[in-house]
């Protein structure tokens, strides 16, 4: 619980449309969502259910977008996902919560932990977060998240479901 968690765009949007962003915040100790992250997700509009999170979630926190180093900007990232790598490179003990393939490619080429929102998914069922890791993950499909079916499916095999 202790440990500090990065977040992209895409899984911030996702868990809080399918109201599951308290998973976040019982996983891990602190989460930290950069300027162009939190830019991204307000962009959404004031009636999306995630800008709305962003705005009224006191357990975030919104911190500057650091300078990109060009070991990154070769990847050709978005602003986002550029922004949680930067964050999280000088800080290795942190992890990247990022589902953008292209980014977690970047993440693992650095030596640095990640999970999607899948993982946080199947976290949340290791722990006894939540009663069922595929009723959480239909809503989240519900909510906009793609997958394919045999990855859900060995997922949640992993899981026993």
């Amino acid at each position: 619980m202790d440990e500090t968690a990065v977040v992209d765009a895409s899984p911030f949007i996702f868990l809080s449309r399918a109201n599951h962003l308290d998973l976040l915040h019982s996983i891990y100790g602190k989460i930290l969502i950069p300027r162009a992250v939190a830019e991204e997700i307000l962009a959404m509009g004031p009636y999306d259910v995630s800008a709305a999170a962003l705005t009224n979630c006191h357990l975030s926190e919104i911190v500057p977008s650091p300078p990109i180093p060009a070991s990154i900007r070769r990847w050709g990232l978005g602003p986002g996902e550029s922004s949680v790598l930067a964050l999280v490179l000088p800080n290795p003990q942190m992890i990247v919560i990022m589902d953008d393939l292209a980014g977690r490619r970047c993440a693992d080429a650095k030596g640095l932990k990640t999970r999607g929102t899948l993982g946080i998914v199947l976290l949340a069922r290791k722990r006894g977060l939540i009663r069922s890791a595929r009723a959480t993950m239909e809503e989240l499909i519900r909510s906009g998240l793609c997958l394919s079916q045999p990855v859900l499916d060995e997922a949640l095999r992993r899981v026993g479901e």
